[in-house]
């Protein structure tokens, strides 16, 4: 993958989780807290048996900077815990966010 193409879907992808989480804290009225830790529950559900668990976190970094956008935070607070799921398609990740 050539450099300007891998720059493109990384903001892309950021752009998408912002989008989608400013959507959601408009639904549920989150707000985050001025200060402190916050909790980041990250769900894999794969689509297949052919990933590493230990790859997946860092796959998910661009969608966890478009989050920390859409909370107005740094993302050096969350406090990130992983969990994984046996593989089914077509395969999700879902993204929890909670004070602590």
């Amino acid at each position: 993958m050539g450099k300007w193409k891998k720059i493109k879907e990384v903001k892309e992808r950021r752009a998408l989780a912002l989008k989608a989480a400013a959507e959601e804290m408009d639904v549920v009225g989150y707000r985050a807290p001025e200060a402190g830790d916050i909790r980041i529950r990250i769900s894999f559900t794969p689509p297949n048996n052919l990933g590493d668990r230990v790859n997946f976190a860092g796959r998910m970094k661009a969608y966890v900077d478009g989050i920390a956008e859409a909370l107005g935070v740094n993302d050096k607070r969350f406090l990130p815990s992983y969990h994984f799921f046996p593989a089914e398609k077509p395969g999700k990740v879902v993204v929890e966010v909670s004070p602590l």
